[in-house]
């Protein structure tokens, strides 16, 4: 095994305080892991971890050496970067997840164009609203809307996607128009909510003459299919809040109209998620330019036609 190999496993476990943690980010058993780390600190003659059944803590040694280990493998990445054309034949799977309407409307179309320029990747496509974690899932990056909560991973910003609150024609006609969001808090209004595992309770963040606002809404519909909702909208059963890109062709046909106008609700962020190695996998850079680049496009427009 090479010093190196090492190195690289040795910055992994560090920052992301686990052996199994690491070794499912850069594929390797846990075996391996421990193994890595063990020939490292018998050629360093230091302990680089104090280890129990329960944690896993860096020695004054461990916290030492991960300064300058991180700083080699930066080095080896950009002396690679200079020789390595990353467009040169990328092979293997990539493991994508994406929000079901993100992943739907603006991924998976452009999947198949990747794939003729690149004709040795596989993208394996997971779609769900749900949050992910990429390293126990395996996952190479994710796209999503909102903050993410894990700080140990890279984030690359697409944009700031506008949101609407709308309902049917025949909602606002059995319910009236809700002109605000002070109208939804009375109970006179269904709201829609998406609910995944861990939801805090249903807040909209709403746009008021005093600045952004939470409003607490309850209803008795909630899904953790953003698509669920936009059916039960067109249904007549409620208010949704839903991202432009997904509703705009919707109101476009009058089939969903915008309500509560005076605190339409803050944009919401679009990014991806991927993990903190220091040497990107080729074809994790090529569709992530790939797709954003198309994306902002799909956005932009989608706000146009709203």
């Amino acid at each position: 095994m090479s010093y190196l190999d090492n190195i690289r496993t040795f910055v992994r476990v560090y920052e992301l305080g686990s052996m199994s943690a690491a070794g499912r980010d850069l594929r390797i058993s846990p075996a391996v892991t421990s193994s890595r780390i063990s020939q490292l600190e018998e050629h360093l003659s230091v302990r680089l971890f104090q280890r129990t059944t329960r944690s896993l803590t860096p020695t004054e040694q461990g916290k030492a050496f991960y300064g300058g280990a991180a700083e080699i493998l930066d080095s080896v990445d950009k002396a690679e970067a200079r020789v390595v054309n990353i467009t040169d034949n990328p092979k293997g799977s990539l493991y994508v997840a994406a929000p079901l309407g993100v992943g739907r409307r603006l991924i998976a179309p452009l999947v198949s164009g990747f794939l003729e320029q690149y004709p040795e990747v596989s993208i394996r496509l997971r779609l769900t609203d749900r949050k992910v974690d990429l390293t126990t899932e395996g996952l190479d990056l994710a796209f999503f809307l909102g903050q993410p909560e894990d700080s140990t991973l890279r984030i690359r910003k697409i944009a700031d996607v506008d949101r609407v609150l709308c309902a049917s024609p025949a909602y606002i006609n059995a319910f009236g128009m809700p002109v605000s969001g002070d109208d939804l808090i009375t109970g006179a209004h269904e709201c829609l909510n998406l609910r995944f595992p861990g939801a805090p309770e249903f807040q909209w963040r709403l746009r008021t003459s005093d600045g952004p606002k939470r409003f607490r809404v309850t209803g008795r519909y909630e899904s953790d299919d953003g698509d669920v909702l936009t059916d039960w909208a067109l249904a007549g059963n409620g208010i949704a809040m839903k991202p432009i890109f997904e509703v705009a062709d919707h109101i476009k046909a009058g089939r969903l109209v915008p309500v509560a106008l005076q605190t339409p609700p803050e944009p919401i962020q679009m990014a991806c998620l991927y993990t903190h190695r220091r040497r990107q996998d080729p074809k994790t850079r090529l569709f992530m330019d790939y797709v954003i680049e198309r994306i902002s496009a799909a956005v932009r427009d989608s706000a146009g036609q709203s």
